[in-house]
């Protein structure tokens, strides 16, 4: 709309690295980047989840947690992820592209001239859409 087509990427990484996610503001800070498409703060509310799984048992029941129908993929994912090296793969072997850290998916795309705003699903497809027509071409 106004031609500003990094704007919001670069005011949700401002954001993120402004915020601390705790257990008073982690369902906020959830929902906030599940409707807005920040896949860089979900990525960070994820990493939280994971790395403090017990205490978010203790605190938060059931009827506090997310129904998003992505919520499982999103922690399986943040699970994953810190159980490797693959965060920080770069690699082009679309297998490993889903465990890749967003600010990874982001530069890759970036490399390639392509959009780096949009969830982490939306970002995952259009890197393999482009590594296919890469090994098309090359």
């Amino acid at each position: 709309k106004y031609n500003c087509p990094n704007l919001k990427v670069e005011a949700e990484v401002c954001y993120v690295k402004s915020t601390t996610i705790t257990m008073e503001n982690v369902l906020d800070n959830f929902y906030f980047a599940d409707t807005k498409k920040l896949a860089l703060l979900k990525e960070k509310v994820m990493d939280f989840i994971v790395n403090n799984g017990r205490d978010v048992l203790d605190t938060l029941s059931a009827h506090d947690l997310p129904q998003s129908q992505d919520m499982l993929s999103d922690i399986l994912t943040a699970v994953t992820k810190g159980k490797g090296d693959e965060k920080d793969y770069d690699g082009i072997d679309p297998a490993k592209f889903k465990t890749m850290s967003i600010h990874t998916l982001r530069r890759k795309l970036h490399a390639r001239g392509l959009e780096v705003d949009g969830t982490r699903e939306m970002l995952i497809a259009a890197l393999k859409e482009s590594s296919r027509n890469l090994m098309e071409d090359g």
